[in-house]
């Protein structure tokens, strides 16, 4: 038999993944990681009051570390295993939160670029199509653990106009289709530009065309929500059953 003890004031139990979320007047359709549908297992989204997600995009705010350090404490204290946000810009916040908690924390996608780097030979380069090229900038990929920024080639989706007015300008529409194409033109274009090995979608509203970047490169293409099954996996690591 096992025993469970209540947390006093908790309405819910058995999340495994916690999310920080900036807020957004953004569509989450599914594949985004906004989307709880786009897992297999409970997410639990936690919002930062007075975070604006498009302001985090232009740059993050120090005067904003003890609010995000707060909300995933509180996170912490709901039982959920590890952490997580809803933008690869949080990457600003990723020292603080993870030496305050006891849990992991990964807070954005950029956290990948040293494995999937050291995956390609030095002959190729990672493809890096990102929400906001221009604001890509040494100080933020050092938070995320990278700093060997010769392996990537940066692609800013701030370069499509739809990108721009539902992501920046949160006009509240979404049309995968143009979507798609936008991201999928991005990814095309660093492969004509440089010599690229594979591609990584820093965005966190950008998964829902991995498969079609897939298609139209052949290359190995990498997300966000791949990441968070990975730690997920970790966290809570299923027993194998089988025959022999």
């Amino acid at each position: 038999m096992t025993v469970y003890e209540a947390r006093k004031g908790q309405v819910s139990y058995g999340y495994t993944i916690g999310m920080l979320s900036a807020e957004w007047h953004i569509a989450f359709p599914p594949g985004d990681i906004g989307n709880a549908s786009t897992f297999d297992f409970p997410i639990r989204y936690l919002g930062i009051e007075g975070m604006d997600g498009s302001a985090v995009l232009n740059g993050a705010d120090p005067d904003s570390t003890g609010r995000v350090v707060e909300a995933a404490l509180r996170l912490q204290d709901e039982g959920v295993r590890a952490i997580t946000s809803n933008c690869g810009f949080m990457a600003a916040y990723q020292p603080a939160v993870a030496e305050a908690l006891d849990i992991p924390v990964f807070l954005s996608s950029l956290q990948q670029l040293p494995m999937l780097t050291t995956m390609l030979g030095s002959h190729r380069r990672l493809a890096l199509v990102t929400a906001n090229g221009a604001n890509m900038t040494p100080t933020l990929l050092e938070a995320a653990g990278f700093t060997d920024l010769d392996r990537l080639h940066i692609v800013g989706m701030e370069e499509y106009e739809h990108f721009v007015d539902a992501i920046f300008r949160e006009n509240g529409t979404l049309d995968t289709e143009i979507m798609e194409r936008d991201v999928v033109d991005a990814a095309v274009r660093a492969t004509r530009e440089a010599p690229i090995g594979g591609i990584f979608l820093e965005c966190s509203d950008l998964p829902p065309y991995t498969s079609a970047v897939h298609r139209a490169t052949g290359l190995p293409v990498w997300d966000w929500t791949q990441f968070i099954r990975y730690v997920h996996a970790a966290v809570a690591p299923r027993p194998y059953t089988g025959t022999f």
